[in-house]
């Protein structure tokens, strides 16, 4: 019976890139391969394996369409595939290239294989590419690849059917020493090499504290992707590539499960105005949520807290995520009409979403990346400062005044003086902790929320939001 499932499915060419660890060049093979399939008219849709938000902005710069993060936390199986079937439909895109997270079988506290790319590959059939860095390596990759292939997932996972491993990508190395360890690869471990890449400054990128740094600071980027995709061109099999993305299996999503709810016809009766901050110090934000708030009725209106002097016209909600505002405060600080017009509208209970750094920016101070404190927007009492490490990283589980179970994820490196205490946060690991400032309309707090988790979250919201403009109008 699934088998017949998936035969019923949509065809939709997809390739999965991974790695044995982080740093090994996922990102950045990804956006090359993501150049190429461009190129090659292909018309690539690029997916995110975890809860990342800086990856999905490289894939959206070299792609020029939106895509997804992929992830069994958030989402049960049939959620997964479905985000794969509905983002590809919606994008009208002709493939897939998909960016695993952290190593390969590496998934919730780092324990599990649910949430790995591993996972992801499994859910949604894909076949994987694993990037091994071969810089000062050169016979020991192979029990290295052979380790991945033949990793005895079985007794935990009996669906999955071999490592779902089908061609390695040498990167950092040599024409000539790829030569070598592609017979080695292929001899001893079964495996095709499907290409190298040396190392070259030509397409380095840059990376700060929680990543790579964002498309628009990285110098001659469109040019950078340009040499490295002619490279791969060049060094990679793009024929097998292709060969691989077309054979795979077609994708069923399968009827929606108890964890998931249709956005029924009543749901988008009356659209709503949202103003949404979108600039240098906030791009954090997950495509499926606004498609989701979208569906809904909701109509985003971008705006800048950097350079705009007020909000959009006619807007009955605000919505403030993540971001970079610790390397704009002074900035931010500054743009005085804008942070009045926000905590006047705080005042007046409209309703708000602010997530970490739009949390950050809503405290009295907030602390920059300088390490000097600048007046914010002064909705919650307290100050947002730095810490020298990650705090409270990772999945979380959520319950609220709002919400009995959306799902999120923590990563950041400035704390609160006052976190809040409306919400419970759970992690799988059990830890537990009290967040989020639930008040008058408000719902702001460090954790990122992933929308689709709890669609009635999105609908009371907009709720909130359309009652907001009536009462306003009165």
């Amino acid at each position: 019976m699934e088998k017949t499932q998936r035969k019923s499915g949509r065809r939709i060419p997809r390739i999965l890139l991974t790695a044995p660890k982080s740093g090994s060049g996922k990102t950045l093979i990804t956006c090359g391969m993501i150049e190429v399939f461009r190129r090659r008219d292909r018309k690539p849709a690029a997916f995110k394996c975890g809860p990342d938000y800086i990856d999905p902005m490289f894939h959206r710069y070299v792609s020029g369409v939106g895509g997804a993060n992929l992830d069994s936390f958030f989402l049960d199986e049939t959620g997964v595939r479905r985000v794969l079937a509905e983002t590809v439909s919606e994008t009208e895109s002709g493939s897939c290239v998909i960016e695993g997270v952290m190593g390969y079988y590496d998934g919730v506290s780092g324990t599990e294989l649910t949430a790995s790319t591993y996972d992801i590959a499994r859910i949604t059939r894909t076949p994987a590419i694993l990037i091994i860095d071969a810089k000062g390596a050169s016979r020991s990759l192979v029990p290295l690849i052979s380790g991945f292939l033949h990793y005895p997932t079985a007794s935990e996972d009996p669906g999955q059917r071999g490592s779902g491993i089908a061609g390695v990508i040498l990167n950092r190395t040599t024409a000539m020493m790829a030569k070598v360890l592609g017979e080695m690869i292929r001899k001893e471990c079964g495996i095709p090499v499907l290409g190298f890449l040396p190392e070259s400054e030509d397409w380095k990128m840059e990376s700060r504290h929680l990543g790579l740094c964002l498309p628009h600071e990285i110098t001659d980027l469109r040019r950078k992707i340009g040499l490295l995709a002619d490279q791969m061109e060049k060094s990679f099999d793009m024929d097998a590539i292709f060969a691989l993305a077309d054979g795979a299996e077609p994708v069923e999503a399968g009827a929606r499960s108890e964890t998931e709810k249709a956005i029924t016809p009543e749901s988008t009766r009356r659209r709503v105005r949202i103003a949404a901050a979108a600039d240098e110090a906030f791009c954090f934000y997950y495509q499926e949520n606004r498609r989701m708030m979208e569906k809904m009725g909701a109509e985003i209106v971008p705006f800048s807290p950097i350079h705009d002097a007020k909000l959009p016209e006619g807007i009955s909600g605000l919505i403030l995520e993540g971001g970079y505002p610790e390397l704009f405060a002074r900035e931010l600080s500054e743009n005085h009409a804008m942070l009045a017009q926000i905590r006047a509208m705080a005042e007046q209970s409209m309703p708000i979403l602010a997530e970490c750094g739009g949390f950050m920016y809503l405290h009295e101070e907030l602390e920059g990346d300088d390490g000097k404190n600048y007046p914010a927007a002064g909705v919650i009492r307290g100050r947002a400062f730095r810490t020298p490490k990650l705090g409270r990283f990772g999945y979380i589980s959520l319950s609220g005044p709002h919400s009995d179970g959306i799902r999120g994820h923590e990563y950041h490196y400035w704390d609160s003086s006052d976190c809040g205490g409306d919400w419970m946060a759970v992690k799988p690991n059990g830890r537990s902790w009290r967040c989020i400032h639930d008040r008058d309309g408000m719902i702001a707090g460090f954790p990122h929320l992933y929308y689709p988790s709890d669609p009635d979250f999105v609908e009371n919201w907009l709720a909130m939001c359309r009652n907001w403009r009536q009462t306003d109008e009165r």
